[in-house]
């Protein structure tokens, strides 16, 4: 028997006034994606925006529908989309926030399961990391080298025939 550590290392800024001025312009247009979200159920609007290799700035936010299943998150609206509209340029850099109108958050948001999963296939496609800050409203923001560190020990490419 052996033992596996998994390490993920996390970038802690204290706010939003810490980060380089790229990373506060990326998570000001996350915010507003975030005001635009169409979440008439949860009332939890979530932003995301995507800075592409070529520097286009994709933005995405949540999209809900009584039927669930048929919704949307914002990361995979940003994704979908950039892939769509340049899909041979890498991603590189994507800032995640969010909105609750019942309390504010204070700390990080982090991507669904299916949204990580998604992620990690841009990630291997272009063979690039995709940097990922996470953050609330206010209060501390999470940086993160990759997706993979998001997602440890995640299903990919590799495992299909």
């Amino acid at each position: 028997m052996k033992t596996l550590d998994l390490i993920s290392r996390i970038t802690v800024y204290e706010d939003h006034s810490e980060l380089p001025i790229e990373w506060q312009d990326l998570l000001d247009k996350a915010h507003e994606a975030a005001k635009k979200a169409y979440s008439p159920y949860s009332n939890f609007k979530v932003g995301a925006a995507l800075l592409l290799n070529n520097g286009e700035i994709i933005t995405g936010n949540n999209q809900e529908n009584a039927a669930y299943p048929s919704g949307l998150c914002a990361e995979r609206t940003a994704i979908f989309y950039a892939s769509a509209q340049f899909p041979e340029v890498p991603f590189n850099k994507l800032a995640i926030t969010a909105i609750n109108p019942k309390e504010k958050l204070t700390k990080p948001v982090s991507p669904c399961g299916s949204c990580r999963q998604a992620l990690l296939e841009y990630e291997q496609k272009f063979k690039q990391r995709i940097e990922v800050l996470l953050a609330g409203e206010e209060g501390e923001i999470y940086v993160l080298k990759s997706i993979s560190d998001l997602l440890p020990f995640s299903f990919s490419n590799d495992y299909l025939p």
